[in-house]
């Protein structure tokens, strides 16, 4: 099989990478990878819990992108990788892991997937989902409240302390790297639909 496409899609907590990665996997029919950037924060089980709750998990440094970018190589190279497993309840990567194997297609996503210059230089396609902030914190409110554990109250000041600032240092400063800007994220039908015809065209 020939090297791997790779599509990056990024922007802000909440911003809607995700449903349009899901949009990109219901109407292209090729397999596809898809490598979440959460999956690779670092583990910091070596701290207690209360050290842990006070972890920037917004700042770039919290993620193992050496791994990242090892595995994506892998995949690159039709090699099957043992993706980590990371619990966001208790900021550990535990002992079980996800197995990616290679296809066509690999898309990763995440908040900061264009910040790191290697990992930005191995996607083919870069795509920056642009949502408004109200949009975007009244989503990690309902995630993070509903998946994660977190009360309403841990949930704003974390917003107000870490993840607005690192939005404005590193995420909203990424978007120049995109080769397509979508606004509003999965509710933009017809920039879907615009990447996926590119997609196929790519593929086939």
């Amino acid at each position: 099989m020939k090297s791997p496409v790779i599509i990056g899609i990024c922007g802000g907590t909440g911003s809607g990478k995700s449903t349009i990665t899901d949009a990109i996997q219901r109407q292209v029919k090729d397999k596809i990878t898809t490598i979440p950037q959460d999956s690779y924060y670092k583990n910091f089980g070596h701290l207690p819990p209360e050290e842990r709750n006070k972890i920037n998990f917004d700042h770039p440094d919290t993620f193992d992108n050496e791994l990242l970018i090892q595995q994506l190589h892998q995949l690159k190279n039709n090699q099957i990788i043992q993706m980590p497993f990371y619990d966001f309840k208790t900021h550990t990567r535990i002992k079980k892991t996800i197995t990616k194997i290679p296809t066509k297609l690999i898309i990763i996503e995440g908040i900061l997937i264009f910040e790191n210059v290697e990992l930005r230089n191995m996607m083919d396609i870069k795509i920056f989902v642009d949502t408004n902030a109200d949009i975007r914190i009244l989503r990690r409110i309902q995630r993070d409240i509903s998946e994660r554990g977190r009360d309403f109250q841990s949930v704003v000041d974390q917003y107000l302390s870490t993840v607005r600032p690192m939005h404005i240092e590193f995420v909203e400063p990424s978007k120049k790297y995109a080769h397509v800007i979508i606004p509003e994220g999965g509710q933009n039908k017809i920039g879907i639909d615009m990447i996926v015809s590119k997609i196929k065209q790519i593929i086939d």
